[in-house]
């Protein structure tokens, strides 16, 4: 007895001791990483800026694989359905893990059971632009504005349920203000049209609308994010100027399939944070109009379910479904 005891202590020990050098020669071979958005996009971009610096810290290639389409629900399912082993990754982002579950009643992936936070690795802020004819040079303005006219102002989105669209709908809420929306096919004609004037707001990302700001197209009245952007520090927060507690974070993080080892995923945390600190990779961001955001794995669990029971919340406030989302009356 004494002996099969000593034997099973041993063979334990032996295969842990294989394990555990499996975990550290990690990796061994190159890692896919999946994208949910078409190549040259924000998501894109930063996947393929943080597959440079980890191809070379660990000396093996990291292979970017966008999978467009579905908001995110196709690439989101073949990762999650990918084996846990650590050699796909995905680029997870406030669509795939926040709306589309607030939005779908039934998703081919379950963004909690189904997925392991790595790090959140990048916040790209989100401007409450108008068009210059629309008076006032703040939020406070544009809200007196709005509720002098009920309904009377229209505002673009990319589409329904996108965060074009959600985030006014979190604004009217916290400010009592009632908007007409008017969904287009994505955001470039959305913005087109509100530069053009024939919408008065909108609440695109910064890497798309500033541009247009600094050449005095477009008015931008605050920045979404909890702190102010280092691209407009001048310009002051929704929350700082009139809406204590309006945020919305259009962020983006790593997740890895569900039971991947713990060992692998520390591993990945390690150099995605040696990564993220590199002053090029900052600057790289900053370009792409994203701020650098990282915290630990247990952090970004928390977060990513305080995000989803907040945009559950605007949802069900609006009345969006994801019937309108599919039949939405699209203009051209």
């Amino acid at each position: 007895m004494y002996l099969r005891v000593t034997i099973s202590v041993l063979v334990g020990f032996f295969v842990a001791g294989i394990a555990l050098n499996v975990f550290a020669q990690y990796p061994v071979k190159p890692i896919r990483f999946i994208n949910p958005t078409s190549p040259g996009g924000v998501s894109d971009n930063l996947a393929r800026l943080l597959s440079q610096q980890l191809s070379v810290s660990f000396g093996q290639q990291l292979v970017v694989d966008s999978r467009p389409g579905a908001a995110g629900i196709i690439a989101a399912e073949l990762a999650a359905r990918s084996t846990p082993d650590g050699y796909t990754i995905f680029m997870g982002n406030l669509g795939t893990h926040s709306i589309n579950p607030a939005l779908h009643g039934k998703l081919p992936y379950d963004p909690f059971r189904d997925f392991d936070p790595v790090a959140l690795i990048a916040d790209v802020p989100v401007l409450l632009v108008v068009h210059p004819s629309v008076p006032g040079n703040n939020v406070l303005d544009f809200i007196a504005y709005a509720k002098k006219q009920p309904g009377g102002l229209n505002y673009s989105s990319a589409g329904i349920g996108t965060t074009t669209h959600l985030s006014m709908e979190l604004l009217s809420s916290m400010a009592s203000i009632n908007l007409t929306h008017v969904p287009y096919k994505g955001g470039v004609p959305a913005l087109t049209d509100l530069i053009a004037g024939r919408v008065q707001a909108m609440f695109p990302n910064i890497s798309v609308s500033l541009p247009h700001v600094r050449a005095g197209k477009l008015k931008a009245l605050g920045v979404t994010t909890a702190t102010r952007s280092s691209l407009l520090p001048n310009l002051q927060t929704i929350s700082e100027s009139g809406l204590p507690g309006f945020v919305v974070s259009q962020w983006f993080g790593v997740f890895v399939p569900a039971r991947t080892p713990r060992a692998i995923v520390a591993k990945l945390h390690g150099a995605l944070d040696a990564a993220l600190r590199d002053p090029e990779v900052k600057k790289a961001y900053e370009k792409q109009g994203a701020d650098v955001a990282f915290n630990s794995p247990q952090e970004f669990a928390v977060f990513i379910k305080s995000e989803h029971a907040k945009w559950l919340k605007v949802v069900r406030d609006a009345g969006v479904s994801v019937q309108q989302v599919f039949l939405q009356p699209f203009i051209n």
